[in-house]
């Protein structure tokens, strides 16, 4: 039993020491530096207590961000889960080119990054792209779409939709699959249309699917930096910054580690309180198989 038991944790040794290493190990190194300053030339750090979240308290950029990422959430969240689950419930059923659809919906997922944002920036360009040909066809003012204050976030959550429907959409789909097709014949024998079948059957049987979802969804919606680099760089006049942009800024481009250390351990606790919730509180509605 104890040589099983050394045998186990050998085995496990080498995946605990890469966690600590890039996960916990530097998750309380943050937390210790974000009491410190940050140190400049021969000038060491020194400790200053709660100096940098008192900065950050009183930050109008950092607010400005938390705006704009509940914002931001509050959008992609709901939309990119129920536009996955409408996609998955449609290329789940026996259609002329269920494959390609599939295909088609699932590409954003593939695509990098930067490259979509290119794509959509594209798009987005003024007088020349693809949406100011649609609106002038209509005749439709001009209007740049990433430079104005009124629409910036909305292009960039936008683009952000579109990107994770595709990749939650496979989850639902692959659970629609594990269904039992007894389940639609015995509804179809009683008479239940479409909607009644879903709502009181395929939904409540997708929530563990959905709950997991939900979770990479609100740590999505709170990591977003990726497009901001191609399409706004926070502009314009920080009107579509958001968090992760605005602790990319604070500790590489003004190189203020200490306060990057305090915004960091903020939206770490933010987002461990988010699963936990989500965890202990909502999978109590889950009805697993």
């Amino acid at each position: 039993m104890r040589r099983a038991s050394v045998h186990a944790w050998l085995m496990l040794l080498p995946a605990l020491v890469l966690l600590v290493a890039f996960t916990h190990g530097p998750a309380v190194s943050t937390l210790v530096d974000s009491f410190f300053s940050t140190p400049k030339g021969s000038r060491a750090a020194v400790w200053v207590g709660a100096e940098n979240y008192q900065v950050m308290v009183g930050d109008p950029v950092f607010w400005k961000a938390v705006h704009n990422n509940l914002v931001f959430a509050a959008a992609t969240i709901p939309l990119s889960i129920g536009l996955a689950l409408v996609m998955a419930l449609w290329v789940n059923e026996r259609i002329a080119g269920r494959a390609f659809l599939r295909m088609a919906y699932f590409t954003p997922t593939v695509l990098p990054m930067i490259a979509v944002a290119n794509i959509w920036l594209f798009f987005y360009t003024p007088q020349y792209g693809l949406l100011e040909q649609i609106t002038g066809a209509l005749g439709l003012p001009s209007h740049n779409w990433l430079g104005s204050p009124s629409t910036a976030l909305g292009a960039v959550t936008l683009v952000a939709i579109w990107k994770e429907a595709g990749f939650f959409m496979i989850f639902y789909l692959a659970a629609l699959q594990t269904l039992n097709p007894s389940l639609r014949e015995a509804a179809a024998i009683e008479g239940a249309s479409r909607w009644y079948f879903f709502r009181r059957i395929q939904w409540p049987l997708l929530m563990p699917t959905t709950l997991f979802v939900l979770v990479n969804a609100f740590i999505n919606a709170f990591r977003m930096v990726d497009h901001l680099f191609v399409l706004t760089r926070g502009g314009p006049d920080n009107a579509s910054i958001l968090l992760l942009y605005h602790l990319y800024e604070v500790g590489f481009s003004f190189w203020d580690t200490a306060y990057a250390s305090a915004i960091t351990v903020v939206l770490v606790a933010v987002l461990a309180g988010i699963a936990l919730f989500q965890f202990f509180v909502l999978d109590r509605k889950v009805h697993y198989r």
